[in-house]
C-alpha cells in the first residue's frame, strides 16, 4: 500500500466512521478492488486530505456538487459523515440554497429531502 492509500483510509474513516469504512470494505471483490484503491489515494488521500480547507467546508461542498450534479445516492453518506466533518445542518441547508439558485430548484429540493431523512435516521439511532 501506498502512503497515499494510508492517508486517504485515515481520512476516509475519520469523515465517514469505522462502522461505515469496514463495511465498504467487507465488500470489496476482486473486480472494485482497483476501484476502492483509486478512490481511497485521490478522494480521500488527495482531496479529503489536503489541509486548504477545513473538513466542515469540504463537506458543505461536497453536498453542494452532489447534489448540483445529480448524484443523490451518496448524499445520504455525506449527510451522515457531517456528525463528523462539524457541518451544521445550518451549514447544509445554506450549500443547498446556493444549489437552488446556480444548479436548479429541483435539485436543491430533491437534496433537502434526502438531508431532511438522513438527520431524522440518525436522530432515531442516536442513543
Amino acid at each position: 500500500m501506498t502512503d497515499r492509500y494510508s492517508t486517504g483510509m485515515a481520512v476516509r474513516r475519520r469523515v465517514l466512521g469505522d462502522a461505515h469504512v469496514d463495511r465498504a470494505e467487507a465488500a470489496k471483490t476482486e473486480f472494485d478492488t482497483a476501484f476502492q484503491t483509486l478512490i481511497t489515494e485521490s478522494a480521500w488521500g488527495t482531496v479529503w486530505a489536503s489541509d486548504g480547507i477545513t473538513l466542515r467546508d469540504r463537506s458543505m461542498l461536497t453536498l453542494a456538487l452532489l447534489a448540483a450534479t445529480g448524484n443523490f445516492a451518496e448524499i445520504p453518506m455525506h449527510i451522515r459523515a457531517t456528525a463528523n466533518t462539524g457541518a451544521t445542518p445550518r451549514d447544509v441547508i445554506e450549500a443547498f440554497k446556493h444549489v437552488a439558485i446556480y444548479a436548479g430548484v429541483p435539485a436543491a429540493n430533491h437534496a433537502i429531502k434526502l438531508a431532511k431523512d438522513t438527520y431524522a435516521e440518525m436522530e432515531k439511532d442516536r442513543p
